[in-house]
């Protein structure tokens, strides 16, 4: 299988909104990275419009010709967006509008089951077409967990690998965490969800995880991918990572 690199442009947002107007163009810039070899784009609109604005998302509808990935709380508003844009990828977050980014999978108990639920239907019933995926952290979940949550009508988890990438360092912190994602992605696989991974992943500690995971489907990048564009340039960077995820 080879993993594909779907890139998060909130970033490139960021910088257009820190003065206004329309430098950098975002559309020019997805339409650029899918021209580099980028297999997706990924995009979280959140409520305050820091970065992604509702609009960016419609604008990005319009032009994309790689899967779309839009990623959010699953609130009425983002329910909104995904009905009218039928993204390939809706992926549910549960973090609250005021977090910087993604921080925590969800918790898979009763309650949020229930809710994720209702929400997996709700997204089939208006976007049919739309795959789900689920952010979650593997110390959180057993195999029943995940079992419960396919149930759920979810094709997909992403694996938050925040805790992975700040210990990268550390051998032995390392080794626990791929260990740990290891045995989340096998369970998840064994229970019919694909996995797709993400958060804070970089050319440096991202072999390590396709090596440990190599029927991981999908990896969504953007900050890491951003800083390293401004040394490399878009298309060496997506040359770079691709090389990276086959390692």
């Amino acid at each position: 299988m080879t993993t594909k690199l779907s890139v998060n442009v909130n970033k490139i947002a960021t910088l257009r909104n820190a003065r206004g107007g329309n430098v950098p163009d975002l559309l020019e810039c997805v339409q650029f990275l899918e021209e580099c070899g980028a297999e997706g784009i990924t995009v979280h609109p959140r409520p305050d419009e820091r970065h992604i604005t509702k609009k960016d998302v419609y604008d990005i509808a319009e032009i994309i010709s790689v899967e779309f990935n839009i990623e959010g709380y699953p609130d009425e508003r983002y329910l909104d967006i995904i009905a009218d844009i039928q993204p390939a990828q809706a992926t549910l977050v549960p973090d609250p509008p005021h977090v910087i980014t993604s921080n925590a999978g969800w918790k898979l108990h009763t309650e949020n089951l229930l809710h994720l639920e209702k929400v997996v239907h709700q997204i089939k019933q208006n976007s049919p077409k739309t795959r789900v995926s689920v952010f979650i952290y593997p110390e959180d979940v057993t195999e029943t967990d995940l079992r419960n949550l396919k149930n759920t009508g979810t094709d997909r988890i992403e694996l938050y690998t925040g805790p992975y990438a700040e210990h990268y360092e550390n051998t032995e912190k390392r080794i626990h965490f791929l260990n740990l994602y290891k045995i989340t992605a096998l369970q998840g696989k064994n229970v019919g969800l694909g996995i797709n991974a993400g958060h804070d992943l970089n050319l440096d500690n991202l072999p390590d995880i396709i090596r440990t995971i190599p029927f991981t489907e999908e990896v969504s990048i953007g900050q890491a991918f951003i800083a390293d564009s401004l040394f490399f340039g878009f298309e060496e960077t997506i040359l770079r990572y691709k090389l990276a995820l086959r390692p």
